[in-house]
């Protein structure tokens, strides 16, 4: 870092920006707005999607093509080829933004200034690969935008800047994560500045609050209706886009139906004597009983079929108060 007070121009410091996933773009975009000079963008390998297994570029990829920066996809970022190309780039600074790979202390030490990680959870809370989808499913009616100094160590380093959003009562991962791309985005320009010239000093994060954010599986999406409805909605936001919540649906008058829930809120949240997992209603809504309290099923897919509300599921598919809701499913993309 400079000294404290130290001037200093947008357009001297040269950054390396990592990012891949969409939470990355719109910091990316402020940083060359505001006159940065990116001098790299590193970014995951993209990698065959869907049923038809395409390759499409990364957003950031093509947005870096188009604003004419170099870009570098390694497969192991950590590699010393890949070491050797980062350094030849010269970098003052490095910013990082769901990047999907974890930098060397080799790495870290390239940047004459040092290097900045943009994190969509409240550090300390939700350290790891998937921070908003996590605080959805714990319940927090809080998230945030943080940006830390980088250390070897991932998600500790010290806070440079952070600010906070109250989490929307139908709010999903997918949009929460979009509130938080534009908000660090906001964030970037001041906290880059501050940083490089000793305005801002991190300050060492908080002890308590700490809780893990894992990578994403898909079992984590497996409905388990022996929960409470409280906790089925929220697990339904929490993994909205990905990976999707699952059941199948057991109809007493046909072959079982694998659905994906999309949208799903509480209807009632007081015990009942149905078996959890019941349909309960059908009509002017899917209810399904819980462990505890009753779900309202809103948005669903079924398997190799189109989204669709509730109600076009229940005449398309004849579901009937008594079927049954089980905790295996489709795969994602069905």
């Amino acid at each position: 870092m400079a000294e404290p007070g130290q001037s200093i121009e947008p357009k001297q410091v040269r950054v390396v920006f990592f990012g891949t996933g969409r939470f990355a773009l719109p910091s990316f975009r402020r940083l060359l707005d505001d006159g940065y000079t990116i001098v790299l963008l590193v970014t995951q390998p993209e990698k065959p999607q869907g049923r038809r297994r395409q390759i499409l570029p990364h957003e950031i990829r093509l947005e870096a093509e188009r604003r004419g920066v170099p870009v570098y996809q390694p497969a192991d970022v950590n590699a010393p080829e890949s070491v050797a190309r980062i350094a030849k780039a010269e970098p003052d600074l490095f910013v990082l933004a769901a990047y999907g790979q974890i930098l060397s202390a080799d790495l870290l030490k390239i940047p004459r200034l040092g290097s900045l990680n943009i994190h969509a959870s409240l550090l300390p809370a939700y350290r790891g690969a998937a921070p908003v989808n996590w605080a959805i499913y714990h319940g927090e009616s809080e998230s945030g935008a943080t940006i830390i100094e980088m250390t070897p160590r991932v998600d500790a380093g010290g806070i440079v800047l952070q600010r906070r959003v109250v989490i929307g009562p139908d709010e999903t991962a997918g949009e929460l994560l979009e509130r938080l791309a534009a908000l660090a985005a906001e964030m970037i320009p001041a906290a880059v500045r501050g940083y490089v010239t000793g305005e801002l000093r991190p300050q060492p994060q908080p002890p308590g609050r700490y809780r893990k954010a894992p990578r994403l599986r898909k079992e984590h999406g497996r409905i388990d209706w022996q929960r409470s409805a409280e906790e089925i909605a929220r697990q339904v936001r929490a993994f909205n886009p990905w990976p999707g919540c699952y059941t199948r649906v057991l109809r007493a008058g046909g072959k079982p139906v694998k659905l994906l829930v999309w949208r799903a809120s509480v209807a009632a949240a007081e015990g009942s004597d149905a078996p959890p997992g019941t349909v309960v209603e059908v009509q002017p809504a899917l209810l399904v009983q819980a462990g505890l309290g009753r779900v309202r099923l809103e948005e669903v897919q079924p398997e190799s079929r189109r989204r669709m509300s509730a109600a076009e599921f229940v005449r398309g598919y004849r579901v009937a108060i008594g079927d049954r809701m089980s905790g295996d499913g489709p795969d994602q993309g069905a």
